[in-house]
């Protein structure tokens, strides 16, 4: 029974046990000395439980010592092991997810290219396509305006050459008609080349030839003034007449001359336009290709480059998986082996802790200690009747001297409570605390070791659950800012299509209005030139058939009655109106009729050219209107897309910066337990290691004392 309850009081290894004990004791030993009859009953029972701590130090105590420190010690690995692992699978983890991320980047970057290559090759050979389609254009408008000029060289060749025989021809006319009227001797001469014209009808010639033929008859008799002013007054009619018919062919050569020229001049700047605008465009065309050629070529080395690193992210995520699963099996049969190690040696401890195995050996195992203590009965006598022997006063001194140096030295109080213990208990009760210090310290151990283990496993976690949502929240930040300024830039740039609408917009309906406003002046001013021409025709009209009239009456009368009987008979000339003065005025009219028509031919090459240049500018304006409606039809949609992205990374930096804020707060709910403010884990571990072995040589101090 008191066996029983000794150990029971070990198992327990509390302080208020330590204490109890002591308070016990003390109460024992001022019993025994107050009553001489229970000295001889407790120096019994004292010799019996000196005997009973002597025995304890046996080897299957130091078995359990043994087995209890490789439990710590395979707790320990077993803990060390589980950090070791768990950072190697948080690299494990961590490595997994950078390299797949990796690899789905370059998938995605990989499709883009692709497309990119595709696109920009697809675009090369459209812009091939378009660049010979205008080329051909070029060659087909330079062709034209080839023939054009040719064919205007040539009317124009035709035109001066009839030109300079009608200037010619009119020049003569008028001579001839000056000569006559002044009635000079070059008359013959004078009409002979008005009759050698080509252009002189059969019957002027007719008339002519007859008067020069009787002007030059030597044999008759010159006629008289009377008679000769009537025939030429009669010539002079017919070739007024063919004056103003060659003046009439003039103003229409010149007039059809101004037209041709306008039209020619119109389409060869149409045709020198569309020339300069394909080579512009075949210009522009060519650099667009070898830009989209080149933006080809660098798409290829970045999907070269890309497809590489692709593969080298597909290996390393290979060897790392491989690595990592077969760490993973390694550590998983190495934790079952801890374990079951640990489970084994804690059987084992139990089986030699038992009644069976722990009672047999107090019983059979220390009978040398019981003959030694048996001898030393007196000595225990003494001891507690408070005479001690000098050898066992020295050894007290001794010991309580070591375990106050080492109390001191290591600043431990457990140390201290044995010291004081060891300088008024019994050795016995003072080996037994000693053994359930040591028991308690033993506990104390590898609470502390689970407790550290938890603690490092913990914490190398939550250190890394921070770090990773640390790194993703300024990422996820850096990602929203870019977006945000992203789906800004795009507003400034719609806003900007925006203006530029409104400007086009403004500018075309300016053009519109102010080509309203110059088509109806050109119109009025064609209408009006139209106008004077018919009414300057009218007049030139009127003007030549009465003066034509007033001629041709006296010619008519020649004709009937012959040229020789009108010399004879006429008596006196007859009145033909202002035929000199007719001439000037008639000429007068001529060139206004010329100016009008240059007028109106000017004022339509002018209007044709305005329209062309207002449907050029419409049509320009209209394809720059559809550019930007695309244009910001796709930077809308890119800018949605931008804040929907936006919106996304705000929700998902909103739940990581949570994520980051709860581990933040698990953080801070470890650090006053698994943070060192005051000693170190190493140092308390070392701290108590030192405390177990003052006590551990503060018991082989006492077993020497029971050996002697």
């Amino acid at each position: 029974a008191q066996r029983h309850a000794e150990q029971q009081k070990h198992s327990s290894g509390s302080n208020e046990a330590l204490f109890c004990l002591h308070d016990a004791s003390m109460a024992v030993v001022a019993a025994m000395r107050a009553v001489p009859v229970l000295l001889l009953l407790c120096v019994s029972s004292a010799n019996a439980g000196t005997v009973q701590s002597a025995a304890r130090v046996t080897p299957l105590q130091k078995v359990l010592q043994l087995l209890n420190d490789m439990q710590v010690k395979g707790k320990q690995t077993k803990h060390e092991e589980e950090v070791e692992f768990a950072e190697f699978a948080q690299w494990c983890d961590s490595t997994r997810k950078a390299t797949t991320k990796s690899i789905d980047e370059a998938k995605s970057q990989i499709e883009q290219l692709s497309a990119d290559i595709a696109k920009a090759e697809a675009d090369a050979e459209q812009l091939s396509t378009e660049i010979s389609e205008l080329d051909a254009d070029v060659a087909q408008a330079e062709g034209e305006l080839s023939e054009a000029t040719a064919v205007r060289e040539k009317e124009h060749a035709d035109y001066s050459a009839t030109h300079t025989d009608l200037s010619e021809s009119i020049d003569a006319i008028e001579r001839a008609i000056s000569v006559l009227k002044s009635r000079e001797g070059d008359t013959p001469q004078s009409l002979l080349q008005v009759s050698e014209m080509t252009s002189l009808p059969k019957e002027a010639k007719a008339t002519i030839e007859s008067f020069l033929a009787m002007s030059s008859d030597d044999g008759l008799s010159a006629p008289s003034a009377n008679a000769y002013e009537f025939q030429s007054g009669g010539v002079v009619g017919i070739l007024e007449k063919l004056r103003h018919k060659f003046q009439d062919q003039k103003v229409a050569l010149q007039k059809a001359e101004m037209n041709a020229k306008a039209n020619y001049e119109m389409l060869a700047q149409n045709l020198k336009d569309n020339i300069q605008e394909d080579k512009k465009r075949s210009t522009d065309k060519t650099a667009t290709k070898a830009q989209r050629l080149e933006d080809a070529a660098v798409a290829k080395a970045d999907l070269a480059t890309t497809e590489a690193g692709k593969a080298e992210d597909e290996k390393k995520l290979a060897d790392t998986l491989t690595a990592c699963n077969a760490k993973s099996m390694e550590f998983e049969k190495n934790q079952v082996v801890r374990s079951e190690e640990i489970k084994a040696i804690e059987q084992a401890m139990q089986i030699l802790q038992s009644d069976e195995v722990s009672g047999s050996a107090d019983a059979h195992l220390p009978a040398l200690l019981q003959a030694s203590a048996a001898g030393g009965r007196g000595t225990a006598l003494v001891q507690l009747l408070g005479g001690e022997s000098p050898q066992e006063a020295q050894r007290r001194e001794r010991l309580s001297t070591f375990l106050s140096g080492r109390a001191q030295a290591l600043g431990s109080r457990y140390l201290a409570l044995v010291a004081t213990h060891a300088g008024a208990d019994p050795f016995g009760k003072v080996k037994a605390m000693i053994k359930d210090l040591i028991v308690k310290l033993m506990e104390q151990a590898n609470s502390e070791a689970d407790h550290k283990a938890y603690c490092d496993t913990e914490l190398a976690t939550n250190k890394l659950t921070r770090e990773n949502k640390q790194s993703e929240v300024e990422e996820l930040s850096a990602n929203v800012d870019k977006h945000v300024a992203e789906s800004a830039q795009l507003t400034e740039e719609l806003a900007m299509l925006a203006d530029a609408f409104a400007e086009l917009r403004k500018e075309q309906l300016e053009a519109t209005s102010m080509r309203q406003k110059e088509s109806a002046t050109n119109a009025a001013t064609v209408a009006d030139a139209k106008a004077a021409q018919v009414a300057v025709e009218r007049a030139t009209k009127v003007l030549k058939d009465f003066y034509a009239k007033a001629a041709g009456g006296s010619a008519l009368l020649q004709g009937q009655s012959g040229i020789s009987q009108e010399m004879s008979d006429a008596s006196k000339e007859p009145y033909t109106g202002m035929q000199s003065e007719s001439g000037g005025i008639v000429g007068f009219l001529e060139v206004v009729l010329s100016d009008f028509a240059r007028l109106e031919t000017e004022t339509s090459t002018a209007e044709d050219q305005a329209a062309a240049a207002y449907e050029k500018f419409m049509d320009e304006s209209n394809e720059d209107i559809a550019v930007k409606e695309t244009e910001s039809g796709h930077k809308t949609a890119k800018k949605r897309d931008v804040d929907a992205e936006t919106e996304s990374l705000k929700k998902e930096l909103e739940l990581t910066q949570e994520e980051l804020d709860a581990a933040n707060v698990y953080y801070d709910k470890l650090k006053p337990d698994c943070v060192d403010n005051g000693l170190s884990y190493a140092d308390r571990v070392h701290m108590r290691e030192e405390e177990i072995q003052s006590l551990k040589e503060a018991l082989n101090i006492l077993d020497q004392q029971d050996l002697v």
